[in-house]
């Protein structure tokens, strides 16, 4: 099962850096951002440097995803589980359907890859 956190916040910045601040190095680790990344991102990593650990970010346009990003929300957690990742964590950038998410993630097929964590407060 893979250790799935949702993450919440006031800003993506604000987000990213709960998200930075838990990572476990050398655990393989897969991040879904939604919204647009921030040019100063602990989350963005110098991609020639093939010895560094580097977790996998996904990023997702803004909009609510449990409703009009579910789609694009279940294409990049599909492509993903296919080599499923140790942790997974998922920024939303509006929390008013965190628990509409969460209940979405705990039925099939999600329910068997995946175990939901306490939601990350930033």
């Amino acid at each position: 099962m893979i250790a799935t956190t949702l993450v919440t916040g006031p800003t993506a910045a604000a987000r990213e850096n709960a998200i930075a601040a838990v990572l476990s190095p050398g655990h393989a680790t897969a991040i879904i951002l939604e919204g647009l990344a921030d040019g100063n991102s602990p989350l963005v990593y110098d991609e020639s440097d093939s010895t560094a650990w580097q977790p996998q970010v996904h990023r997702i346009a803004p909009g609510c995803l449990c409703c009009a990003g579910n789609l694009v929300l279940r294409v990049t957690l599909n492509r993903l589980l296919r080599r499923p990742p140790a942790q997974l964590f998922i920024s939303l950038a509006d929390a008013t359907h965190v628990d509409r998410l969460r209940a979405m993630l705990a039925t099939a097929p999600y329910d068997a890859l995946l175990r939901l964590e306490p939601v990350l407060n930033a």
